[in-house]
């Protein structure tokens, strides 16, 4: 079974399936055999319907059997008390359908870590809405945590293409003027636009005090620039074409790679925006862990 968990969790597996409901469904159920196996046990299976218990809660409502399978004191979870919103963000700009060798695209990667939180969330009685953009908003569902707004959110996934030029920054503007509650809000986007913008949309985010999580999706090739000695690159969202050599240049592109990179993480850090860089061969649970812990600081 842990082999089997293993091998849905990663992405070339899953990508092959066309059915996003399944794809997702299958990824939870990974992620949650997982789970057993891990420093979470005792809280991967309950955390859908109990939350752990806390000074001053009713005794009444511990789940006696949950303490016998985990020695570990429950709250049974009641509807009205699962009220957290979240928001997923989606860049559909013409570079997330970036892809090499047996990798899913940048785009399909993160609509497949999407539908998967989305199951997740609405298992957890949590609600879950949607927003897609490329150079404006081109989607924005508001969250409900109905079991049939699922096939509405995959629906819209399915058929939503990359299309326009990146416009992360202001989009995310925008974003943050529509959500009027504040909840949490995920972000899966390669960031390949100013960052002096988009940093500044995340500080829009917070100042909204929503708690926003930042997933930088890339391809490993992007990371490493290992194209070989000859090659042409075709910007996909101008058109234009360069022929180098990327051998020569591949230690100055790592460097300032890495600088990009680290700008993100530092001031991601610095506003209390949770930071995660994802790569398209990154299992998928790493990325529902970094939902998982936040979650559980959020109660």
């Amino acid at each position: 079974m842990a082999t089997d968990a293993q091998t849905i969790l990663q992405p070339d597996v899953i990508s092959r399936i066309e059915n996003l409901e399944l794809r997702a469904k299958l990824v939870v159920e990974g992620f949650i055999a997982g789970l057993h196996r891990s420093p979470y046990h005792g809280f991967s299976v309950e955390f859908a319907e109990h939350r752990q218990y806390m000074p001053g809660d009713d005794i009444r409502h511990i789940d006696w059997k949950v303490l016998g399978r985990t020695d570990r004191y429950y709250i049974k979870q009641y509807e009205e008390e699962t009220n957290l919103k979240t928001y997923l963000v989606i860049d559909a700009s013409r570079s997330m359908a970036f892809q090499t060798e047996k990798h899913p695209t940048k785009f399909e990667y993160a609509t497949s870590v999407a539908a998967a939180l989305a199951y997740l969330m609405v298992r957890q009685r949590d609600a879950v809405g949607l927003g897609i953009y490329d150079e404006s908003i081109r989607t924005f569902l508001p969250p409900r945590s109905k079991q049939s707004y699922l096939k509405i959110l995959f629906k819209t996934l399915l058929e939503t293409r990359p299309g326009k030029k990146t416009g992360t920054g202001i989009s995310l503007h925008r974003m943050a003027e529509r959500i009027k509650r504040r909840g949490l809000v995920i972000i899966f986007s390669d960031l390949f636009d100013n960052p002096d913008e988009v940093l500044g949309a995340l500080k829009h985010f917070r100042h909204n005090r929503n708690e926003v999580i930042v997933m930088q999706v890339l391809d490993p090739s992007e990371r490493s620039f290992a194209f070989g000695r000859d090659a042409v690159f075709k910007d996909m969202e101008t058109g234009e074409k360069m022929t180098t050599q990327p051998y020569q240049i591949q230690k100055a592109y790592q460097y300032e790679m890495r600088r990009f990179l680290d700008r993100y993480k530092r001031e991601c850090r610095e506003q209390a925006v949770d930071y995660v860089l994802l790569d398209t061969a990154t299992p998928f649970d790493v990325a529902l862990f970094q939902y998982l812990n936040k979650r559980k600081k959020l109660g």
